[in-house]
Formats: C-alpha cells, structure tokens, sequence
C-alpha cells in the first residue's frame, strides 16, 4: 500500500509581508572533506537530523571518479522540487489537477565570463499534459515568482560567512 502524504497546506493569500526575512524552517548540514581533504572530490554531506548523509565525489567531467553525488545534484534536485511545490500551490490555488506535473532542472557548472570564477546556470523544463499552455503560462510565471530557489537562481540568495577557528 502506498502511504498517504498530503501537500503542505500553504496559500500565498496569507503570505508573509514584513519588514525582514521570517524563516519558517531552517535546516543544517556539514560536509567534511573526506580522503583527499576537499569536500567536493571525497566528502560526506550530514545534515544535522542525520535524514541526510551522503557520500560526495566530483563528476567526471570536472576530474573526479564520478562515483558519489555532486552539488550540482542536490542543486538540481532543490530546485526541481521547489519549483514543482510552488506551481502545484498555484494549480491548485486555480482548481487544476497537478497530478502529471513533472519538473526537470538542469544546472550547469562552469566558468563566469565576467571574471573567470565558478558560476552554474539553472535551467527548468516544465511537463504538463494536457494544459492548454494560455492557462499554464501565468501559473508558471506565479510559480517563478513564488519558489524560493527560482528567485535565488535569478537574484541571488543573502549569505553570511562566519570563522570559528
């Protein structure tokens, strides 16, 4: 028997609208850097529930074994499921079946023209059966708008970091 689980019970009619950033979960995880000292090539993501403990190993287009998952995964796979989240809020908000909704993200490593660091790109493929893409394209702009990893991806997300010797 499949177990039964139930979408968040969310509406953007109540959102949030204060002065400052009001975190509703927030979640830790440390990556060690393994053998060979680097946590992308040989280290061990835990998050600090233990719900997530994996190995990392560098892809091997970038020179690694290519044996483990790679940032680029999780990355993939956060925004996938976050913009999958928020187009279902909206669908569903509309009275549309989300059920055959399927959301592919690519994310794409390599080197920032502008100054030659590291940079990915994030691209999101949206499959929708049977929506008539006139009804689908403001619930996809909505989504754009509402999912926390689509508006980190396009305007970058505040960071902080702290040293503890």
């Amino acid at each position: 028997m499949t177990e039964q689980i139930q979408p968040p019970d969310l509406c953007t009619d109540n959102d949030f609208h204060g002065e400052s950033f009001a975190p509703i979960y927030t979640t830790t995880v440390t990556v060690s850097g393994g053998i060979a000292r680097h946590g992308r090539a040989s280290g061990r993501a835990r998050s600090a529930d233990g719900v997530l403990d994996l190995n990392l190993r560098m892809p091997t287009e970038l020179g690694g074994d290519g044996r483990g998952t790679n940032p680029e995964h999780l990355y993939a796979a956060g925004c996938a499921a976050c913009f999958h989240g928020a187009l279902s809020l909206v669908a569903r908000q509309a009275r549309l079946d989300t059920a055959a909704i399927s959301v592919e993200a690519t994310v794409a490593f390599g080197r920032d023209p502008e100054d030659g660091g590291y940079s990915v790109s994030v691209g999101l493929v949206v499959t929708w059966p049977g929506i008539d893409p006139v009804v689908a394209a403001p619930l996809l702009e909505k989504a754009d708008a509402l999912s926390p990893y689509a508006r980190m991806a396009g305007r970058g997300a505040p960071t902080t970091i702290a040293l503890i010797p």
